[in-house]
């Protein structure tokens, strides 16, 4: 029959619904498919397909709410120190003050660009994630099978799926032949589900949840068995993960600790700047000077108070950890996040994928009352069965049900299929059994599949004498019921008390190390029995399979614990296989169930959340109560998550991280982070990056500020003492920009300390400036602001003015050559290696040098600076008096010392 003519032949229904067929797994496979106008054996035509795709539009998840480019680079300017910045550039051009007008909207517009650029490329790295949905699908149009954009997917579409394919829009099965698809990224259930045809019965039409839907697939879930045919039902954001990922589009984060610090920073130093113009203005009058000189000193002190180069060190600084943190696998959506890392108190972390390594391995095996040890690790069949030489034999006999009763296959890059059994192909490889191969000399003449209900999976072989041989897999409790025999080290003996208390004693044992624990059995009969009462079988193994550590989770947990950061494990899996693991990792505390927690209160869950280690068969809202919980207690969380559930429990703690590799695109859109190789060390990494950032940080915004302090003294100190203003707009921005900004930004790329790791974190109050880096910030700039201003009027007595004010002026930059030396060393050593280490540093002070060489001596730069050149003596008179900066506090660490020594307060 023609494809074509069948279709229009079935009842066409307009499907204007853009929602689909939202409740198509509680309806009868033949209610769907005509709701939808379609016969599943010949598919929708193109024609059909392209009227509903005009309807339904493409079938992929829309893009986040986003600002336009214009908005983002307005954003540049929404802060305190922009907003003095302006005024001051304002009132310079409204006295006719052009030249300094105009340097500082120079200014404003580089350091706008600057934070503008760096914004975006943190936002294309990102979008080099967002690669979710399957480009392709297998679908039945026209009546023939071809491969179609996923995008192009419309409700009524017949698609075909095989173990291994991931599903590319909701539908409802109408083939299912052992079916079973891995849904944690919706459903936070660790396990496959298994789907069939069968329409979902409720009870009085209470809703169903999303995991009980069986039959139905969604978006971005993975086949793991069997093979499926499904109409599909949604697309697009009118899918299960598209419902979630609406709820996100438009939700708003909370800014990082660094974001309010440096906003409380702002405000501080825009009071500051107020007082101190006011400060100058009372004394001008009082003095009687013109409105038009109060104005041209008033702009210079709003300039002096403002750390132009901070915003671009800054940018810089968290740029630079987000490439360092992205070569080593991590990518970070927004800059601020980066420092955020480094004050986390408490990693909350998933097991599967992220401890582990996501790769079920069989690592003992026990038959004929010996137990093996079983080596290597994965999928690869590297690997040996251990502890029973000369006894091949037995082992062949024992992994064979293992082998042939299984629908898995190894490939080159893994497998296809269920993990479990893919770790017992691994298995038979290893005991010297190609299962492919015994697959093609055993053919199946028959199966039961594995049941959920049952615990079992059985299929049927031909024996040459023309019986069947049965094999069978499953749990170990379930098929001692079924047996009546035993392999034993003398050969087939029957299931009697003494065995079947070994057996028990064994599965007891292996269970309890954490692994999961699968029996196999055999029999041979006259023909194929009855699926309802299979024979009396033989119980030939027991396999005991793990989910190993990863190596470098190990190590990464050591370091947690050395820099003082709690580690805990969240699983849905069994509270013994999840104790085991955290064993393994030397995670400490107890073991709780998500059952136990859904009978705790808040506060009964804050009061006990410290001394908890492992979280275990818990659900993804539970992560959400496991933030709050921990954030009541203080602690700065970053929690981990893959699955679409995950998203708000990673919106809730202060950086979510989410999975690059098996992460849904929901949850990499609420993460602050995406690790790319989904590996816990890589968190640990990011956390000693954020560590030296937030150090640097401290280096470089002491050392700018300093000249902030020492540029407002030195102004406010020369107009108290009658002597012409030592610093003009136009030089304190080339001080802040050029002269400060190389320095800081070596500063900023500071590599970490050694022990960086070793101290716990800081407090997440703590302040960038404490009352002793306050201390430490006025004094160097009091002692810059006595050198230059000491300059100036020791310099009037012997030279012209202009002279005076070129000496003043480079004074007042070589300061902060010294300077930075005291920075670098906040709490360090002052001087020694230490010093020499960052070599950046050391060249961009060479640098600093050269350029106020050029400021003073050459034509067109003393002409936008109004320098005069200086001679050798002048020179070494400025230098000199610039290094006082460090001798003072090298005499103050001294004096600390002495008094620490002594017993006495710092």
């Amino acid at each position: 029959m023609d494809g074509q003519t069948t279709t229009e032949a079935v009842q066409v229904v307009p499907v204007t619904d853009l929602s689909g067929v939202p409740d198509a797994y509680l309806l009868a496979p033949a209610q769907v498919t005509d709701r939808l106008g379609v016969d599943p054996a010949v598919g929708l035509s193109t024609r059909q397909a392209a009227e509903r795709a005009a309807v339904h539009g493409p079938n992929r998840l829309a893009e986040p709410a986003r600002r336009s480019e214009w908005l983002k680079f307005l954003d540049q300017f929404r802060n305190w120190l922009i907003g003095i910045l302006l005024i001051a550039a304002v009132v310079a051009g409204a006295i006719g003050d052009i030249k300094d007008a105009a340097v500082i909207t120079v200014v404003l517009q580089i350091n706008a660009v600057l934070g503008y650029l760096q914004e975006r490329r943190a936002e294309r790295s990102l979008e080099a994630l967002r690669r979710m949905l399957v480009p392709t699908a297998r679908v039945r149009r026209d009546g023939v099978e071809q491969v179609v954009e996923a995008e192009t997917l419309v409700p009524g579409d017949v698609v075909l799926l095989e173990a291994g394919d991931r599903v590319p829009a909701d539908g409802r099965l109408t083939v299912a032949e052992s079916v079973e698809v891995a849904e944690a990224a919706l459903t936070g259930e660790s396990q496959p589900v298994a789907k069939s045809v069968a329409a979902v019965e409720t009870t009085g039409g209470a809703p169903v949840a999303v995991a009980d839907r069986t039959s139905a697939l969604f978006m971005n879930t993975a086949v793991t068995r069997g093979r499926a045919e499904m109409i599909v039902t949604a697309t697009g954001m009118h899918t299960e993960l598209g419902s979630i990922a609406e709820a996100l589009r438009t939700g708003t984060e909370p800014p990082s600790p660094l974001q309010i610090q440096l906003d409380s920073l702002g405000r501080r130093l825009a009071l500051l700047s107020g007082v101190a113009v006011v400060a100058y203005a009372l004394t001008a009058l009082v003095r009687g000077e013109g409105l038009s000189d109060l104005a041209l000193r008033a702009v210079a002190l709003a300039v002096a108070a403002i750390p132009e180069g901070l915003p671009a060190v800054l940018a810089l600084t968290l740029a630079l950890g987000v490439y360092r943190m992205a070569h080593r696998g991590a990518i970070v959506k927004r800059l601020a996040s980066v420092e955020s890392l480094g004050s986390a108190t408490v990693v909350c972390s998933d097991k599967t994928g992220t401890l582990t390594l996501n790769e079920m391995t069989a690592r003992a095996l026990w038959t004929a009352g010996r137990l093996y040890e079983v080596t290597g690790e994965g999928y690869g069949t590297k690997g040996t069965v251990r502890g029973g030489e000369g006894r091949s034999g037995q082992l062949l006999d024992a992994v064979l049900p293992f082998a042939v009763c299984n629908d898995a296959h190894l490939t080159d890059d893994g497998f296809v299929g269920d993990p479990t059994e893919a770790a017992l192909v691994v298995l038979a490889a290893k005991a010297g059994m190609d299962a492919d191969l015994l697959r093609t000399e055993q053919p199946r003449v028959g199966e039961l599949p594995f049941d959920a209900a049952t615990k079992y999976m059985a299929t049927f072989h031909p024996e040459p004498d023309g019986r069947i041989r049965v094999h069978v897999k499953g749990a170990v409790d379930v098929l001692l019921d079924l047996c009546t025999d035993v392999l034993a080290e003398d050969g087939v003996r029957p299931l009697d008390d003494p065995h079947r208390s070994e057996i028990l004693d064994v599965t007891s044992q292996l269970g309890g190390a954490g692994l999961r624990v699968l029996g196999a059995a055999t029999a041979v009969v006259d023909k194929a029995p009855d699926p309802a009462a299979l024979p009396g079988l033989t119980l030939v193994s027991i396999a005991g399979i793990a989910d190993p550590p990863r190596p470098q989770a190990r190590d990464a947990m050591a370091l947690c614990r050395t820099a003082g950061v709690a580690v805990k494990m969240i699983t849905g899996d069994h509270a013994a296989t999840a104790a085991a693991i955290a064993r393994e990792l030397g995670i400490d505390g107890d073991v709780v169930t998500g059952a136990e927690l859904d009978r705790m209160t808040e506060e009964q869950l804050a009061a006990r959340i410290d001394d908890i280690g492992v979280f275990a068969r818990v659900a993804p809202e539970h992560k959400v109560a496991i933030v709050r919980a921990l954030s009541s207690r203080g602690h700065i969380v970053a929690m981990t998550g893959d699955g679409v559930n995950d998203a708000a429990a990673l919106r809730a703690a202060h950086i979510g991280v989410a999975m690059g590799i098996t992460g849904t695109d929901v949850a990499k859109e609420a993460a602050d982070m995406v690790l790319t190789d989904d590996d816990f060390s890589t968190i640990v990494l990011a956390v000693r990056e954020g560590r030296a950032i937030y150090d640097n940080i401290v280096k470089f915004v002491r050392f700018q500020l300093a000249t902030n302090i020492g540029a407002i003294l030195t102004l406010l100190g020369a107009s108290l003492a009658g002597l012409p203003a030592p610093l003009t707009a136009a030089q304190l921005l080339w001080i802040n920009i050029v002269m400060d900004g190389p320095p800081a930004m070596a500063l900023a790329v500071d590599p970490a300390r050694d022990d960086v790791m070793r101290h716990p974190p800081r407090d997440p109050g703590e302040r960038i400036l404490d009352a002793r880096r306050l201390l430490a910030i006025t004094r160097a700039g009091a002692v810059m602001a006595l050198g230059t201003v000491l300059v100036l009027a020791l310099a009037r007595s012997y030279v012209d003015t202009d002279t005076a004010l070129t000496m003043a002026f480079t004074t007042f930059v070589l300061f902060q050559l010294f300077n930075s030396l005291n920075a670098r060393a906040d709490d360090g050593p002052l001087l020694g290696r230490y010093q020499f280490r960052n070599r950046t540093l050391w060249l961009c002070l060479a640098g600093v040098l050269a350029v106020q060489v050029v400021a003073v001596h050459l034509p067109w730069a003393r002409a936008v600076f109004g320098t005069v050149p200086l001679n050798l003596a002048q020179w070494a008179l400025c230098l000199g008096t610039a290094s006082t900066v460090l001798l003072a506090e090298l005499a103050v660490r001294i004096a600390q010392s002495t008094r620490r020594r002594s017993g006495e307060p710092a």
